[in-house]
């Protein structure tokens, strides 16, 4: 077991109110990304593939079976959800995003979702990462208005749905086992889940190419053509959008986490690098507009992680509410793309490069900023709270 260290870039010292079991899970969490995830994202990231080798490891930490009742392996709080969130994108955004796929979307859509049954057969088989998950919502026509705007169809014939349509953006699709697939049934035009085994005729995946944000991410296409599951793949729990919905709150948040993270790893590569560098007979960092920047950027991560833990510890006490997670969300991720831009300058030609550290934590803010939400939608979604007054279009 690993001691744990406090993060350099906590500068308040928030780490310390978790407890020590969580500490420790962090730590051995930590001393795996830093011995073998760090010094191969790179590569990975330059050819835009998915190191699958560290799928095991992950699932060994039990890192996809923490958030629910049917596989925890110990009582554990929201906050150190949030915290291992932070160390994944700490490191890389990408490996971040895989993980909040496999048990926030996926696993989540299934315990919120699901029923009894449902849950104990899909989510251990999800948590030991015998099974790789996606979460299938977003369509090419239908993003941000995807409670009204859902054109996939499902229809009710005997014992069995037949689902068409398209999905698009859906991260982990190109080889996940299984797909959440949200649809609007034909009957009574509500929002349901359904799991589909990508083996299902009908179901194709083809990967989004060119993409110059997470490229680690494996996003898919959808396409679903007569795709048939049993009554028993209908989420028996998820009637209606808003059951979706409290889906994407849960994730919402670990996102701001993750956006926290994304900072903190771009901050700690320019801390490192201005350290080091020296121009005009001394280290940059020595300089009054190098500081400048490193303490603009360590003042937006402590502004986020104030606001990020706080979310949590709404949510532990049932007092979490959509506005919450929506505000996190919009500030951190804010907060996070001002944070990697002064970083990057910082560095200044050598930012652009990824051997330095920064380059692919200001690459990644851009699809973080924009997923689970973007900025705007989620201004909207706290804007109509605190008015009284919807504003959307």
């Amino acid at each position: 077991m690993t001691d744990y260290t406090p993060l350099v870039s906590d500068f308040y010292g928030y780490g310390e109110a978790l407890a020590d079991r969580e500490k420790a899970v962090l730590a051995d969490l930590r001393d795996y990304l830093e011995r073998d995830v760090r010094p191969i994202v790179d590569d990975y990231w330059e050819r835009a593939e998915f190191p699958t080798q560290i799928v095991k490891p992950l699932a060994d930490l039990k890192l996809f079976a923490m958030p629910w009742e049917e596989t925890r392996p110990f009582e554990n709080s929201a906050m150190f959800r949030g915290w291992v969130a932070l160390e994944l994108a700490r490191v890389d955004a990408s490996v971040a995003t895989f993980v909040g796929v496999q048990n926030g979307l996926a696993m989540g859509s299934i315990s919120v979702g699901g029923d009894e049954t449902q849950r104990k057969e899909w989510l251990p088989k999800l948590a030991s990462a015998d099974l790789i998950g996606a979460f299938g919502l977003t369509e090419p026509l239908s993003g941000s208005d995807s409670a009204q705007g859902l054109r996939t169809v499902a229809r009710k014939e005997g014992d069995e749905w037949v689902i068409n349509g398209s999905k698009r953006w859906i991260g982990n699709a190109t080889w996940s086992d299984i797909t959440v697939v949200w649809a609007k049934d034909a009957a009574d035009g509500q929002v349901k889940g359904f799991i589909v085994p990508t083996s299902t005729p009908g179901y194709t995946a083809t990967k989004i190419e060119r993409k110059q944000s997470l490229r680690i991410v494996q996003n898919a296409d959808i396409t679903l053509e007569d795709v048939r599951v049993p009554e028993s793949h209908r989420l028996q729990n998820a009637n209606s959008f808003r059951d979706t919905a409290k889906v994407l709150r849960l994730t919402r948040a670990e996102v701001a986490w993750a956006a926290v993270g994304n900072a903190i790893g771009a901050y700690e590569a320019a801390l490192k690098y201005t350290g080091e560098r020296v121009q005009f007979g001394k280290p940059i960092a020595s300089h009054q507009l190098v500081q400048n920047m490193l303490v603009k950027a360590l003042g937006n991560i402590t502004a986020s992680l104030g606001m990020v833990i706080r979310v949590s510890q709404l949510l532990d006490e049932g007092k979490q509410t959509d506005e919450h997670a929506a505000l996190a969300k919009a500030y951190a991720t804010s907060a996070m793309r001002e944070s990697v831009g002064l970083c990057r300058e910082a560095l200044g030609g050598n930012g652009i490069v990824l051997d330095h550290g920064v380059a692919r934590h200001m690459a990644d803010a851009e699809a973080i900023y924009s997923y689970e939400g973007t900025r705007e939608m989620n201004t909207l979604i706290v804007g109509r709270r605190i008015t009284g007054k919807p504003a959307f279009v």
